[in-house]
């Protein structure tokens, strides 16, 4: 029954939609946190360390992080794949060049693959850069995110990587959580206007949020 839901069109939009919820629920949390940068060196890696041992002493140390990481790395390749795959089909359905030259789609739903592929190789880097350390900038410091975060915007590459990244996500929520709505059921005539209105505010929140760090940076008010 699994491989006959996942086989169907419909079963690979209902995967997209509910690990694309869980990715958007994630970066909400994530966006919370990363503002904590705000409040000083003391209370930022405070709570770095805290997402170590949260669940302790049920939880080993870094247990329950390591079990969002298989979380999130999860909805990542199920989204991707089930996007790649869908993005097949469509080809294959359509072989030959729509009549109509004047696209009717919106900027955000006729970039969402390539803002998708930006997004893949950005968490890639983000996680070399952050985590690793193996492509940080000014010399990676274990048990200091603060300074770390600091060292990576203070690079102009750094800033251009992360805004440009950024940026994508806002698009790709933008027109994912009103599709995410619509694929489970919850999009109705009466819906559909307050749908995409969250869409809209939750796209704005989040990239507001985000890049509220590296122009916080920038201007000093974080150093």
């Amino acid at each position: 029954m699994a491989r006959t839901v996942w086989d169907s069109s419909v079963g690979k939009k209902t995967v997209m939609a509910v690990s694309g919820l869980i990715m958007l629920s994630y970066l909400v949390v994530h966006m919370m946190g990363n503002l904590k940068i705000f409040f000083g060196a003391g209370e930022f890696n405070e709570y770095a360390h805290w997402l170590r041992t949260v669940g302790e002493p049920f939880m080993h140390y870094e247990w329950t992080l390591w079990l969002v990481r298989v979380v999130l790395v999860a909805a990542v390749i199920a989204h991707g794949v089930s996007a790649y795959q869908l993005s097949r089909r469509d080809i294959k359905a359509r072989p030959s060049k729509y009549v109509h030259k004047k696209p009717r789609a919106s900027y955000a739903t006729r970039t969402m693959r390539w803002g998708g592929i930006i997004l893949a190789l950005f968490i890639v880097w983000h996680i070399l850069d952050l985590t690793t350390g193996t492509v940080h900038s000014g010399g990676f410091e274990e048990g200091r995110p603060y300074q770390n975060v600091v060292d990576t915007f203070s690079t102009w590459y750094g800033n251009v990587i992360y805004i440009v990244a950024v940026l994508a996500v806002g698009m790709h929520i933008r027109h994912g959580f009103w599709s995410a709505a619509q694929t489970l059921g919850a999009g109705s005539r009466t819906r559909d206007r307050a749908l995409k209105a969250v869409a809209n505010v939750l796209a704005l929140v989040l990239t507001c949020g985000f890049l509220a760090v590296p122009v916080g940076v920038m201007t000093g008010v974080v150093s």
